[in-house]
């Protein structure tokens, strides 16, 4: 079966958000099941990623790549349907947060995202690269169309 890399792309990107570039001990912290993840409350959400990133903040930067292949591998065996329903819930999540909700979601994860090492940075930046690599040059299009109106 063959999976579209636009619905994919989405979703990965709403779980980097979600998880900030979690900083992650691959081996102590096991990657979340997607869909029982899908099923918690927005708060118990919350409090979830509050206890990753405390439980995984003296991670190796191997260990936090290991968590983010992981997190990639899980979100790719998903059914194409399964990826739709979680794709729909971020979006549905983003639709109900209030501008300065929003604004205080993109500081944060900015911030995080200064904070990792150059290294994990470039790494990050490879991955989503290769993640645009393979998608139609008219996805592309239409993907850059899309942020310009953001």
């Amino acid at each position: 079966m063959k999976h579209q890399p636009s619905a994919l792309l989405p979703l990965l990107l709403c779980c980097a958000a979600l998880f900030g570039a979690v900083e992650s001990r691959a081996q102590a912290v096991p990657v979340p099941d997607p869909k029982e993840w899908a099923q918690l409350t927005p708060q118990q959400q919350a409090q979830r990623r509050l206890d990753l990133r405390q439980q995984l903040r003296s991670a190796s930067p191997q260990e936090r790549e290991a968590f983010r292949r992981n997190l990639r591998e899980r979100l790719q065996e998903l059914s194409p349907q399964d990826r739709q329903a979680l794709i729909a819930n971020a979006k549905d999540r983003w639709n109900s947060m209030t501008p300065q909700e929003r604004e205080r979601f993109k500081q944060e994860r900015g911030q995080r995202l200064k904070a990792l090492p150059s290294e994990e940075r470039r790494d990050l930046i490879a991955q989503r690269r290769a993640m645009l690599d393979k998608l139609s040059s008219e996805e592309r299009a239409a993907l850059r169309e899309k942020l310009r109106n953001r």
